[in-house]
């Protein structure tokens, strides 16, 4: 049950945090402060990893690899929620607020801390006996292949080539741009 539960909280973790890179950071790179290419390439880098180590703690957990994944990630975010809400109460200007629609502007500090549930849970069910006891038995039972895998890394390196230069060309260009407006029957005068 811990492990099931763990890998089930970490994949939604991770589905979470790609929806809301997918959702906000057009919002917060189409402001009319506009970030330079570096930083929206390290900012996609930077989600993209932490989507895919939270899935993949998951799936090692599951799978019996390990639970030294799906810590060292729970360890991460706590650590980066604290740095959070100490940054959110020493602020240049205060306690820093976040505009969150229709319910207002909520503190950063406050915001840290309902999200320190999130790796407080995955860190204490990777860490539960059930867990570990998985772990040690191997996992689930592995059936024997019966045919090699075969191997294709040009692909591999071609499908990741064209996601990050799709990404980076997202990034760097924008979303769509706005419908053009039709033409109008107003006329200036000249007076």
């Amino acid at each position: 049950v811990p492990v099931v539960t763990a890998a089930t909280l970490a994949v939604l973790e991770s589905l979470g945090l790609l929806a809301l890179g997918l959702t906000s950071l057009d919002g917060v790179f189409g402001t009319g402060i506009r970030p330079d290419g570096g930083m929206v390439v390290i900012t996609l880098l930077l989600l993209a990893g932490w989507v895919v180590l939270c899935a993949g703690g998951g799936a090692s957990l599951v799978d019996g690899a390990g639970r030294q994944l799906m810590v060292a990630v729970a360890w991460g975010e706590i650590v980066l929620l604290l740095v959070l809400v100490v940054a959110g109460v020493l602020g240049a200007d205060g306690v820093w607020l976040i505009a969150l629609g229709p319910l207002g502007a909520l503190p950063v500090p406050a915001l840290a801390l309902l999200g320190l549930g999130v790796p407080t849970a995955k860190l204490l069910l990777a860490t539960a006996p059930g867990a570990v006891a998985w772990v040690e038995a191997g996992g689930r039972p592995r059936a024997r292949r019966t045919a090699p895998v075969v191997e294709h890394p040009g692909l591999r390196v071609a499908t990741l080539a064209c996601i990050g230069l799709a990404l980076t060309g997202l990034a760097l260009l924008g979303g769509p741009a706005d419908p053009a407006t039709p033409p109008t029957t107003a006329s200036v005068v000249a007076p």
